[in-house]
């Protein structure tokens, strides 16, 4: 918003502050049921847009997946990329932002799908295994050619900005208004969400008269995440998800072989063939 509209950024995180104030502490569910119809509208919207983009420059995607690859695996200079990346630093960036788009081995989707009404854990496994492929294999690609495509990559750009300034490339006068409404969304929507694994971790742990200090410190760090430096950030977000991925892998591999005879048992169960009468 500061780029686009001029709105500074700890304005927008006080509004944004006390929108989820208003769900989380103050109870008022429609705001949070709006943003929640509103999201999948944005999501469509995006893809759409990116698709669109995509679709007129057809003729550079294959010199987008060469690029990617090449400066994957050889140093590269580039003023919108690392300077002197290696392959060690590219394989240890891409996982770093590829947990922080699907939240893969974090244990923090896990709370939202273990309040599922199923009669088949193990379905909703499979339902869980969606949200990665489609927030990296599929958004985030879609989002990577686009930049290259456009060449914004080599604006000096980075993060939400990056991302606008491909879109308006590719879409002028329109790209740049779809992603920063679509952040703002998003981003709303991820708030709501991380505050109630929050929720569910604070009241676990410390037990329910914890819950809602812990919602009044949620609430008050909002207008700080998004006063601070973009670099620490990142930083901060990669120390903790390595924090919440490392006891979380552990557990997975505890239970792995729980797992693995789930899937085979609802496997056989889903081949039986079904007695009709």
């Amino acid at each position: 918003l500061e780029e686009n509209l001029n709105i500074p950024s700890f304005l927008t995180g006080i509004c944004i502050a006390a929108l989820v104030a208003l769900v989380i502490i103050g109870g008022i569910k429609r705001i949070g049921k709006v943003a929640s119809r509103i999201v999948p509208f944005m999501c469509v919207l995006y893809v759409g847009g990116a698709l669109i983009i995509l679709f007129l420059n057809l003729d550079k995607i294959p010199w987008a997946f060469g690029l990617i690859l090449k400066h994957a695996f050889t140093p590269t200079s580039a003023a919108g990329g690392f300077l002197g990346a290696t392959v060690s630093q590219t394989i240890s960036f891409g996982v770093a932002r590829g947990l922080f788009s699907n939240e893969a081995g974090l244990g923090s989707a896990s709370i939202a799908h273990s309040a599922a009404k199923t009669s088949e854990p193990v379905r909703e496994g499979m339902v869980a295994m969606l949200g990665p492929f489609v927030d990296t294999l599929v958004i985030c690609s879609m989002t990577a050619l686009v930049i290259i495509i456009t060449g914004a990559w080599s604006s000096g750009l980075t993060s939400s900005p990056l991302s606008a300034e491909a879109f308006n490339i590719g879409l002028p006068g329109y790209g740049k208004w779809i992603v920063t409404f679509g952040l703002v969304f998003f981003a709303y929507s991820t708030m709501l969400t991380w505050s109630y694994y929050g929720d569910r971790a604070t009241e676990y742990i410390l037990g329910s008269k914890a819950v809602m200090p812990y919602r009044w410190i949620f609430v008050l760090l909002i207008p700080v995440g998004a006063y601070v430096k973009i670099d620490f950030v990142w930083l901060f977000t990669d120390i903790t998800n390595g924090l919440m991925a490392f006891p979380n892998l552990i557990g997975i591999l505890g239970l792995s072989g729980v797992g693995a005879k789930m899937l085979k048992d609802y496997l056989s169960r889903e081949q039986k063939p079904v007695r009709r009468i």
